[in-house]
């Protein structure tokens, strides 16, 4: 397929995918006429970074994903280059987490103390009792 099919089948835009091969994440083929084509592979490895960069992960963060995919594993997500980012992953995301909820305790006390009521509970907290 070319590019604009696989943008469009992708969810993106052909610039994207231009941008991605030149960070060496996509491989475009050449037909004679000199158009990029794609394959079903493309869309794939196309597939798995949109997900991962709508979980949060940076762009080069995808990369273990792809290889892990063009080394033909029938998921990027299946080897342990891609099992320590999504270790890293985590531990961002869980320190993330625990910044949040101090600076959601900080704002409720203040609130409390300016209102002379009690703090509103966290709705997480309710969620995990």
């Amino acid at each position: 397929m070319r590019i604009g099919e696989l943008a469009r089948r992708a969810g993106t835009t052909t610039r994207t995918l231009r941008y991605y091969e030149s960070r060496g994440l996509l491989r475009a083929r050449r037909a004679e006429n000199g158009y990029r084509t794609y394959d079903e592979d493309d869309l794939r490895l196309l597939q798995q970074i949109r997900t991962l960069q709508h979980f949060g992960f940076e762009l080069e963060e995808t990369r273990p994903f792809v290889d892990c995919l063009r080394a033909g594993h029938p998921a990027g997500d299946a080897c342990p280059a891609s099992l320590d980012v999504y270790r890293r992953k985590l531990d961002e995301l869980d320190g993330l987490i625990g910044r949040l909820l101090s600076v959601r305790a900080e704002v409720a006390a203040r609130l409390a103390f300016a209102t002379g009521t009690p703090e509103p509970r966290c709705e997480f907290e309710r969620t995990t009792e």
